[in-house]
C-alpha cells in the first residue's frame, strides 16, 4: 500500500495501470472523507494502491477520471471509476464479500443509512466552528448546536445498549463517522463530548481497533496540516 506517496499535482505524469488483483484509491492523506474509504479497504483486507492528489492543483488526468475532482475516487482494473465516500464504501463491501461491514438485514441496513444521513448534518460544524473561531467570532451558539447533535448520537448508543452503533462489533456506520471524531482534539472540540458518556466510550473502543490505528494520524500531525490549510497553502506531503 503506497500510502506514503507524495501527492501528484498539475503537470504530473498519469500513474500506470491499476496493479493486478488490486483496486486503486485516489486520496489525500488528511481528508476525512477519503479516510472512510481507507478504513474500509484496511478493515476488509482488500489489496489496493493509493495515489494521493494535490487538491489545490489537480492533475488533468485525474479530472478526466472524475470531473468533480473529488477524493475519495476508486478505479478498478477495467477502468471503472466510483466516487463519493459512502458510495465507494458500499461498493467495496458489495464487491469484496470478505468481512461484511454492512448488515445483511434490510432494516438494519436502512437504520445505518438513516444514521449516516443524520451524521451528514453534524460534519459541517467541524468546519464552521474552527473557521468562525479563527475570525474571532463567538462560537458558543454553534458549539451548543453541535453538542445537541452529539447528544442525539449518545442517546442512540444508550438505547441500543451496545459498544458500537451497529452492535457489539464495528460495522460500516462506525467507520463512516470516525474520521471527524479523530480530529476533534485538533480542532479543539473535545469538550463537546463532556456530557455524552456513551459516545465518549465509543471513541475509546474505536481507538482500540487495529484498522483505526493503521489509518490515523496524531493530533500534532493534523495541527500542522490544518494550520497550512487555514493559511491557504495546504502541506499535503507533511511528514513524508
Amino acid at each position: 500500500m503506497a500510502a506514503s506517496q507524495k501527492c501528484l499535482g498539475k503537470g504530473s505524469a498519469a500513474p500506470g495501470p491499476v496493479p493486478k488483483d488490486h483496486i486503486r484509491l485516489y486520496s489525500m492523506r488528511f481528508c476525512p472523507f477519503a479516510q472512510r474509504t481507507r478504513l474500509v479497504l484496511n478493515a476488509k483486507g482488500i489489496k489496493h494502491d493509493i495515489i494521493n492528489i494535490n487538491l489545490k492543483d489537480k492533475p488533468d488526468w485525474f479530472l478526466e477520471k472524475n470531473p468533480l475532482g473529488l477524493v475519495p475516487t476508486l478505479e478498478t482494473q477495467s477502468g471503472q471509476v466510483i466516487y463519493e465516500s459512502p458510495i465507494t464504501c458500499d461498493y467495496l463491501d458489495e464487491v469484496y464479500p470478505q468481512k461484511k461491514l454492512l448488515p445483511s438485514d434490510p432494516f438494519e441496513r436502512a437504520q445505518q443509512k438513516m444514521l449516516l444521513e443524520h451524521f451528514s448534518k453534524v460534519t459541517p460544524y467541524f468546519y464552521k466552528i474552527p473557521v468562525s473561531r479563527a475570525k474571532g467570532e463567538d462560537v458558543s451558539a454553534l458549539e451548543a448546536e453541535l453538542k445537541e447533535k452529539l447528544s442525539q448520537l449518545n442517546e442512540t448508543l444508550v438505547k441500543k445498549k451496545t459498544k458500537f452503533f451497529g452492535g457489539d462489533s464495528i460495522t460500516m456506520i462506525d467507520y463512516m463517522m470516525w474520521p471527524w471524531f479523530e480530529r476533534m482534539e485538533m480542532i479543539e472540540l473535545k469538550h463537546c463530548l463532556d456530557s455524552t458518556p456513551q459516545l465518549n466510550k465509543w471513541t475509546e473502543h474505536m481507538l482500540e481497533d487495529p484498522t483505526v490505528k493503521a489509518t490515523m494520524f496524531s493530533t500534532e500531525f493534523y495541527k500542522v496540516f490544518y494550520k497550512s490549510y487555514m493559511e491557504g497553502n495546504p502541506n499535503y506531503d507533511y511528514g513524508l
